[in-house]
């Protein structure tokens, strides 16, 4: 198995990096203060400081979310940097976990390739390979010692390549960035300032270019696909904005999942996925927090629109469960199984029965609501992690047209894939349901 090795310098400016992050990241952690449980969930839902490069870093991005096999791509600087070099890798293959949030390794597509002097607005194009459904990155290295990463999906040539496609939450990632474009102190996102409505794709993210939490929200599972050889179509939020109806996804896969934070989707996504639960797909959602908000994509902008309960659209009516509450991160605790004998096949193998605990989540949690449906059954639970009352709920329910439909309820059951009885579920589930 191929890796890429970088020697990241591990100095002063390194530790002072990581010291400021944890904290940016813990604050950026989505926020409900334990003394009063009961609060509005938009009022703290997402509250976070502004925040620049705190690492230095060469900064580029290709404008779109995904591009074909041997496509030409278009990579666009943001910054000066002398002797630059761009090589393109596969996340998820490498044989070793990361365990910072501002560095990406990967399987090596290319090698290599000289640039030279960058400046704002510079553009090179890139030609991508026939290479396998996947999230890849430009690993951008310059002369001066800097470091950065330009992260892009390559999506199948055709939808149905695979039985099974994987949505990573490209715009939640973009809702996330607190890249300050405009030179006015404060991140460009209404997580840095709630008045403000919209933020600009295709830009850099924060942290050399990494999505926000991306090596704990998203890349363990991104390695358990390649290490456990499980080949799929990976698709981005706008791949799924351009499929015409939920009946052309259900011609195309037997299982659509979304395993990491999917906050924010179009009202056509959301139109597409429930119409494919309607006609019979399955769904796995391994995260928490999902089809939360409402988002409009317009002219290379996202813009914010509102909360899907609000607008008559609960997303409990899809996924089972929704948003409840969060803490920061303060509060951990594993799933208890309850229940079991519903789904046994969910749980053979495992070793795990009623009563018992697994795995550690917390952050943000879901929960069944009214809205939820009437046959949804609550396989394990994270009791009163927050407060009484304010329990997780991982849940499972069937619709008369044979959708099955998977929720874990909490943050997050993919970023704990690699933990053998967490593999053993997810792999029951991907036996069952794809």
């Amino acid at each position: 198995m191929s890796t890429l090795t970088a020697h990241i310098s591990r100095g002063a400016a390194r530790r002072t990096f990581l010291s400021m992050a944890a904290l940016s990241l813990a604050a950026l952690q989505l926020s409900l203060p334990l003394s009063s449980p009961a609060v509005d969930p938009e009022q703290y839902e997402g509250r976070a400081p502004s925040v620049q490069e705190l690492e230095p870093a060469v900064q580029a991005a290709f404008p779109r979310q995904s591009y074909t096999p041997g496509a030409a791509a278009r990579l666009v600087f943001f910054n000066t940097a002398p002797g630059v070099t761009v090589q393109i890798l596969r996340s998820g293959p490498e044989g070793h976990p990361t365990k910072t949030y501002d560095v990406m390794y990967g399987a090596p597509q290319t090698k290599p390739s000289w640039v030279g002097a960058v400046r704002p607005g510079r553009a090179v194009t890139i030609h991508l390979g026939s290479w396998p459904s996947g999230l890849y990155f430009a690993r951008l290295q310059a002369s001066d010692g800097r470091i950065g990463f330009a992260p892009f999906i390559l999506r199948p040539r055709r939808l149905g390549e695979h039985a099974i496609a994987v949505v990573l939450p490209t715009l939640t990632w973009q809702a996330y960035n607190l890249r300050d474009d405009n030179g006015d102190g404060k991140g460009d996102s209404w997580y840095a300032d709630w008045s403000h409505h919209d933020v600009r794709l295709g830009r850099p993210f924060l942290s050399r270019g990494v999505p926000y939490n991306f090596h704990v929200y998203d890349l363990p599972f991104l390695h358990w696909l390649a290490w456990y050889h499980h080949d799929v179509d990976v698709l981005s939020d706008a791949d799924l904005q351009r499929i015409g109806s939920g009946d052309a996804l259900h011609r195309a896969y037997r299982l659509v999942v979304f395993p990491g934070h999917h906050e924010y989707v179009t009202a056509h996504e959301y139109d597409v996925v429930q119409r494919y639960r309607d006609l019979g797909g399955h769904l796995m959602f391994l995260s928490a927090n999902d089809f939360f908000r409402r988002v409009d994509v317009h002219g290379g902008r996202m813009h914010l629109i509102g909360l899907w309960r609000d607008l008559g659209r609960p997303e409990a009516a899809l996924i089972g469960v929704q948003y409840l509450a969060n803490d920061k991160g303060i509060h951990r605790g594993p799933w208890i199984v309850r229940h079991a004998e519903r789904c046994r096949w969910l749980f053979a193998g495992s070793g795990l029965a009623d009563g018992m605990p697994f795995a550690n989540a917390g952050i943000e949690i879901d929960r069944t609501a009214a809205a939820s449906p009437k046959n949804v059954m609550v396989l394990a639970e994270i009791p009163n992690l927050f407060g009484h009352g304010y329990t997780a709920q991982m849940t499972y329910y069937e619709t008369p047209r044979g959708a099955e439909v998977f929720a874990a309820g909490a943050f997050t059951l993919a970023g704990s894939v690699l933990q053998p009885n967490v593999r053993t579920l997810i792999e029951n589930l991907w036996q069952h349901l794809g």
